[in-house]
Formats: structure tokens, sequence, C-alpha cells
């Protein structure tokens, strides 16, 4: 009876972590912080399995990016020019929830810095 009761408990347990799988789909909003500055870009991601697409809109202009989500870690990037400079711009961080994630952002040669966003 107690292993019917435990293998029960055990699979209610992983189809609730299968059902909260990460998918960061649709528009977001970022609060992005940086020793040169602050700003809000927008980001429109698709999600493909761990495949992630889409397209960055903030001060760097417009730019495809690419990426990936691996549970709930997020990990992605995109190309910019700052100062006749061609750069990468690398997003990593975590998904708090389904509207909610954070983490840090560099700029290829230009520094640092700490984002948060949230789901439109």
């Amino acid at each position: 009876m107690l292993r019917t009761c435990v293998r029960t408990g055990l699979a209610v347990f992983l189809m609730s972590l299968a059902a909260w799988a990460a998918d960061v789909t649709g528009k977001w909003t970022f609060n992005v912080e940086t020793a040169a500055g602050s700003g809000s870009p927008t980001f429109v991601f698709k999600q493909e399995g761990e495949k992630l697409t889409g397209t960055y809109t903030g001060t760097f202009g417009t730019a495809d990016l690419t990426g990936t989500v691996k549970g709930d870690v997020i990990e992605f990037s995109f190309e910019a020019t700052v100062v006749d400079t061609k750069g990468k711009v690398v997003y990593t961080g975590k998904i708090e929830g389904p509207g909610k994630m954070s983490g840090e952002v560099e700029f290829t040669g230009l520094g640092k810095g700490t984002w948060s966003g949230k789901k439109d």
C-alpha cells in the first residue's frame, strides 16, 4: 500500500514538472542595468523545444537573435553595432515562472550588466 502511494505521488510530481516546462514564446519587456546606463528593450521569442529564435528591439536598433532554453536556464545572443564596432550581446539567466526571468548580459568589449524581464 505504501509503495503504491509513493509511486502515485512521484508520478504526480513528475507530471507537474513536465507541465511547467518553460516556454518563453511571446513578447517580453526587459529592464537592463549597466555601468553605461539603463534601457528597456523588447524581445519577441519563438521557442521550439530547446531552440530559441526571435528579435531584439532597443538601443542597438533591431536584430535577430538565437539561443537555447534548457529547463529554467535561458541563453541568447545577437549582433549589434556600437560606435562603428560590431560585437555580440549575450544574455544568460533563469526563468523564474511563466512570465518572469532575470540574469546577466555581456556586451563584447563594453562590459556587463543585469536584466529582468516580464512577459507582455
